[in-house]
């Protein structure tokens, strides 16, 4: 069965939208006949109204009730030359020129509007351009000021949501548009209680170097042996997005059962490259070496049934091949965005027929992933075809931290749930 987040079947493609949204249009008439010291005035309220509300602005379409109109603003002074918008899912790395704000003439204004499907969620960052001169002319000389802006994007002052980033370790800011997702146990539950999260130095000997590994231990005491997450990159789970948060409010109402979660730290980006999607080094070290420790640590169950491997990008490709190499060990997938390709093949069409057993799989994956869509349909149908229990979950946004967070708590309901 296919299961798609997403509530609307409308189109889900992103458009940028001409001119400016009725409440900036409103602001730029009011200011167009004032004096200099009235249009001040003007444009003071407008800020203090934006800052109370926050951004992006989200206005409705007038005869399109399953889109809004979401509105990017960024606050200038005379030395901005250009502001750059990088949303994840939205801007185009090789254009980042139309990525760019437009000034509202004679204001302070920059905006940029998108037509967004109402269930859309993503993170982004912004930057200004206060270089001397006017940006060049030339595209590809444009491009690469640009690109050279982005290293310098930034939260967006006037949106207080933000979530952890990661490499370079800089918050994002997030929107969720009304009808996204719900994104029930993503934040701290207060009068839940709390489990408790460990960080172990452990003997990798198959990686060949020790590597560092976040436990996750349920509240209350132990009543048998407790189903296993393993999850990937952990010191983003645990070092960044303080996960444990969800797994406490999941536990609390019985989404799941009271469960241990393995989380393997990734060290740094070269050796995340090198080491996750690497079937031959990192599932021996989940299944023989991860999963052996630390049964010898907890109470922790060997049934395939109640173990659970879930990672995202190449943690999800570890994921896809840690099941189907080691059905013994993990009988349930949970991968998000797998860096598939037609180029590489998918791990089930180098194994083969798959599994000895079945293994349970979700497949997440965003709308606006264009370079990796196709592929998860593609290894859906495979998985289906094979006999292999697989769901497919579509949601809209793209390769985002912010859409796994909502996604990955849904997955464990789904896979470990009672």
């Amino acid at each position: 069965m296919t299961v798609t987040a997403g509530v609307l079947a409308a189109d889900a493609a992103p458009r940028r939208l001409a001119g400016a949204m009725p409440r900036v249009e409103r602001v730029a008439a009011r200011a167009a006949d004032a004096t200099e010291a009235e249009r001040a005035v003007i444009l003071e309220e407008f800020w203090a109204d934006v800052t109370r509300r926050g951004t992006p602005l989200v206005e409705a379409l007038d005869g399109d009730p399953e889109h809004c109109a979401v509105t990017f603003l960024w606050r200038g002074h005379r030395a901005t030359r250009q502001v750059l918008l990088l949303a994840e899912g939205l801007a185009d790395p090789a254009d980042l020129a139309a990525s760019r704000l437009s000034p509202l003439p004679g204001t302070d204004i920059w905006h940029l509007t998108y037509r967004l499907r109402a269930d859309h969620r993503g993170s982004y960052r912004m930057a200004a351009d206060i270089s001397p001169g006017e940006p060049p002319a030339s595209p590809e000389r444009l491009q690469r000021r640009l690109l050279s802006l982005s290293a310098h994007a930034a939260p967006d002052p006037l949106n207080h949501r933000r979530t952890p980033g990661r490499w370079p370790d800089r918050d994002t800011s997030v929107f969720e548009l009304p009808q996204a997702p719900a994104r029930a146990w993503t934040e701290r539950r207060s009068g839940a209680a709390r489990g408790r999260v460990e960080r172990h130095r452990l003997p990798a000997g198959v990686l060949g170097a020790e590597r560092d590994v976040w436990a996750y231990l349920p509240p209350g005491g132990r009543d048998g042996e407790l189903p296993v997450l393993v999850l990937n990159d952990g010191d983003m789970w645990f070092g960044r997005l303080a996960f444990q948060d969800a797994l406490d409010a999941l536990v609390a109402d019985g989404a799941v059962p009271p469960l241990a979660v393995l989380a393997p730290d990734s060290v740094d980006r070269a050796t995340r490259s090198r080491e996750l999607g690497a079937p031959d080094s990192h599932v021996p070290f989940l299944a023989d070496e991860l999963l052996p420790w630390a049964a010898g640590r907890w109470p922790l169950t060997t049934d395939p049934a109640r173990t659970l491997v879930a990672g995202q990008g190449l943690g999800g490709l570890t994921s896809l091949y840690a099941g189907f190499l080691r059905p013994e060990r993990f009988g349930n997938v949970l991968a998000q965005s797998v860096p598939l390709s037609a180029a590489s093949p998918s791990p089930p069409s180098r194994i083969g027929d798959g599994a000895s057993r079945p293994v349970t799989v979700r497949l997440d994956v965003g709308l606006r992933e264009d370079a990796i869509l196709g592929h998860h349909r593609d290894l859906y149908e495979t998985l289906r075809s094979r006999g292999c229990p697989v769901t497919l979950n579509e949601y809209n946004g793209g390769h985002d931290w912010a859409c796994w967070r909502a996604s990955l708590a849904e997955g464990l309901v789904g896979l470990l749930g009672h």
